[in-house]
Formats: C-alpha cells, structure tokens, sequence
C-alpha cells in the first residue's frame, strides 16, 4: 500500500509540471496577441486602406489647365502720351514700351480682360498688338516697306471693333495674314482710329483682298 501511495504521488508530480507548461504557453500566446492589439493603438494602420486612398485623392490638387496655341506669338505696346508730353523733343517711338507678349488663347484674354479699352485710355494714347519680334515703327525692317489700312470712329466708339480686330488677326482669320505685322489703336481729342500695318505696300493685289 505504500508502495502504490507512492507512485501515485510520483505520477502526480510529473503531471503537475506539464499542466503548469501549457498553462504559461496560454498565457503566453494571449500576452502576444494583446501586444499586437496595443501597438495598433498606438499608430499602426490596420486596415482601412481604401478609404484613405480616396480622401488623398480628394485633396490632390486639379490638374493644369489645357491651353489653346496660338498660330503666332503676339506683343502688346502701349505709347504713354504723358511721357510724350514730358519729351516733346525726343524721337518718334521713343515712348513706345512692350507690355505682354502672349502666345494661347487663355493668355490673351487674361492680359485682355485687365486692361483698359480704348474709351478708357487717356488722349494722345496708342496701344498696339504686334507679331512677336515685329517693333510697331516704321523704322522696323519688317515693317519698311510696309503700309496701312486705317478705319475712323466717333470719339469712344471703338471699343467693339478694337476687340474684333484683335480676334481676327491673332486667329488668322485674314486670308493674307503673312502680311499683317500688326494693329494699333490711337485715341485722339474728336476721334479715335484703328490701323492694320501691312508688311509689303507693293502687294496690292494680296491687300486688298485680304482687307
């Protein structure tokens, strides 16, 4: 009998040891999973992907818009009369000073739209719209031999035709606008006038058929 007492004790404390075992490896393996769980909190991203990649899209900003070519680079000049004024004596054209040159449509109508229009420029002044590299003076070697065609308006009434004739003219809409180096407006006391400066004055038949 005591024999058997004491192995069932032995047995006993053999198993004792593996139930302690498994229940540390429990323990264990819980201890893990709470750490995973606690560093989640802490900043890591579980999940969820999805959504942020569709807030990010959101807030990108739009993309450039597309703009419109010109056939030709454009220069607009502006002849201030007060500088006129201030230097009688100083050579035609001296006062004449480059404003913006332009080369897409959006272009033009962000210059276009933030000036004033003819009606609104003071007296003894002339604003010009020439092809890149083309000086509005007759001193230019493109314009040399050159000529113009001049239209005549009541004093404030050129506002409409200015515009028109700017469209016209950067969008090529003249059958012979190789021939056109520029136009110009100039506003005087009783009248304001509008020019087209023609590249070769001997071509006739071209010029009149294109104006």
């Amino acid at each position: 009998m005591v024999e058997e007492t004491e192995k069932s004790t032995t047995n006993l404390s053999k198993e004792e040891p593996e139930k302690s075992s498994s229940s540390t490896s429990r323990i264990t393996n819980v201890n893990i999973t709470e750490g995973d769980e606690s560093e989640a909190e802490e900043g890591e991203i579980v999940g969820g992907g999805s959504d942020i990649d569709a807030e990010a899209k959101d807030m990108a900003p739009p993309p450039p818009p597309v703009k419109h070519p010109l056939e030709h680079s454009w220069t607009f000049w502006f002849d201030n009369p007060s500088v006129k004024n201030k230097q009688p004596q100083a050579a035609w054209g001296s006062s004449i000073r480059p404003v913006y040159t332009f080369s897409t449509v959006e272009d033009f109508w962000s210059v276009y739209n933030n000036i004033n229009q003819p009606s609104k420029l003071a007296v003894g002044a002339d604003f010009h719209c020439f092809k890149y590299k083309i000086e509005p003076k007759w001193e230019d070697p493109v314009c040399a031999n050159g000529g113009k065609w001049t239209m005549t308006f009541p004093k404030g009434k050129s506002d409409t035709c200015w515009l028109h004739t700017l469209l016209a003219m950067i969008g090529e809409q003249f059958d012979y606008g190789d021939e056109i180096c520029g136009a110009v407006v100039n506003v005087r006391l009783r009248q304001d006038k509008i020019a087209l400066w023609t590249k070769n004055a001997a071509n006739k038949a071209a010029q009149v058929i294109s104006f």
